[in-house]
């Protein structure tokens, strides 16, 4: 195998993509440090199948994509691609390498993982693999000499140094389909154990089912005689039945006749319920018109009860107002008589001192301080005599209103 071409779009500091033909004869990279020499190896060892982004310089594998920068954005996918030569055809990828020609391309994408194509053919890792193998070559062949690859050969131990020599004999393809078949050896002998303990598990099923066929022939048969005996007890019931539905049909006319008397007693009866309802409802109408006017009488007596206690109260009041106004009255009366009898003593006593005056001119001066004094007591007596007569004009009143409230 040859490797002709390598190319490049966004893996690592390879942010545009970049195209590198491999010549025949010497061709090198030359340039300072850190412009990216060891990312080529670490592409070509990336796109022949390396899965340790440890050895790639990067904690996940994701880290071989362009991180970006300040001044340019970062890329969601890196892509290598190998151009190769002198392809050794393999099982199931022989149809897609034509004259010995490859093109071997791994791409990731973030979150997506790694995706591997072969001449525009989706294949595995492994497939990869195996073609590099075949080829003595690899991910992890002596022949990629990276930084510190020197140093780590030199003081390789016994198996690293066998593998360095398997890989120059051109037989490392070989150990990888050695060791693909001892798995598949080992899977198919495991599948066979498998398969021998599923013989013994159909053997017991099928010695079951041996013996529930047996149990189902006797079941059959049994079901026979059953259907049998059913058959000839359900003749006998029909025999029966049909006996029964004789009996029946006339039994039935019977009823027939006895339903029509029976609806027409129905009938009647229907009638006379509907006439007794019409009539219940009559007298439930009656009754709930006598109990309205019973609860209405019986409002009306609460009322007038009410208002003859009322009444009666205020009888009793003014029967007490009346006797006081007839003791009031009495007194009035006394005090009138006495004024009475007053004014006529005055009066005759007002005469005999008139008679007097006529015959006693002589002695007037003596008698004018009495004569005031008779005067004061006439007018104080007129002035009682009104008041009197006013209380009894007014108990008059207040009587005629009892006596008329009394009335009503």
């Amino acid at each position: 195998m040859r490797l002709t071409r390598l190319k490049l779009s966004g893996f690592k500091s390879f942010v545009e993509p970049a195209d590198l033909l491999i010549e025949p004869g010497l061709t090198g990279i030359v340039g300072p440090n850190g412009c990216g020499k060891s990312n080529l190896l670490e592409a070509i060892r990336w796109v022949m199948g390396e899965a340790s982004a440890k050895t790639l310089r990067g904690g996940a594998m994701e880290d071989v994509i362009f991180a970006g920068t300040t001044r340019r954005p970062r890329r969601d996918f890196a892509e290598v691609t190998i151009h190769a030569e002198n392809v050794a055809a393999m099982p199931g990828l022989a149809d897609g390498i034509e004259d010995g020609a490859a093109e071997i391309i791994r791409r990731i994408e973030r979150g997506a993982g790694s995706a591997y194509r072969i001449n525009g053919r989706d294949v595995r890792a492994k497939d990869v693999a195996l073609l590099f193998a075949d080829a003595a070559t690899g991910a992890h062949s002596p022949a990629l000499v990276s930084q510190g690859r020197i140093a780590a050969v030199i003081a390789a131990k016994p198996q690293e140094r066998r593998a360095m020599l398997e890989e120059a004999a051109g037989i490392a393809g070989l150990h990888v389909r050695r060791r693909d078949a001892e798995q598949k050896l080992r899977a198919t002998e495991t599948n066979l154990a498998r398969l021998a303990e599923i013989m013994a598990d159909m053997e017991g099923r099928a010695s079951a089912l041996r013996r529930q066929a047996r149990a189902a022939e006797k079941y059959r048969d049994l079901a026979t005689r059953i259907t049998l005996a059913e058959a000839r007890a359900l003749f006998a019931r029909y025999t029966a039945a049909v006996g029964e539905e004789t009996q029946a049909i006339h039994a039935s006319t019977r009823a027939d006749e006895g339903v029509t008397a029976a609806q027409g007693m129905q009938a009647s009866a229907t009638t006379a319920q509907r006439d007794a309802a019409e009539a219940l409802n009559d007298r439930r109408i009656a009754v709930q018109k006598a109990r309205d006017a019973a609860l209405a009488a019986r409002h009306q007596f609460d009322k007038l009860t009410a208002q003859r206690r009322t009444i009666e109260r205020r009888i009793a009041d003014l029967t007490a107002q009346l006797q006081r106004l007839d003791a009031d009255r009495d007194r009035e009366t006394a005090l009138d008589r006495d004024a009475v009898a007053a004014a006529e003593r005055l009066t005759g006593e007002a005469a005999a001192l008139t008679a007097r005056v006529s015959h006693l001119d002589a002695v007037v001066p003596e008698l004018a301080g009495r004569i005031a004094a008779a005067d004061l007591l006439v007018r104080e007596a007129e002035v009682a005599l009104a008041q009197a007569m006013a209380r009894r004009a007014a108990e008059q009143a207040e009587r005629r209103v009892a006596e008329a409230a009394m009335v009503n």
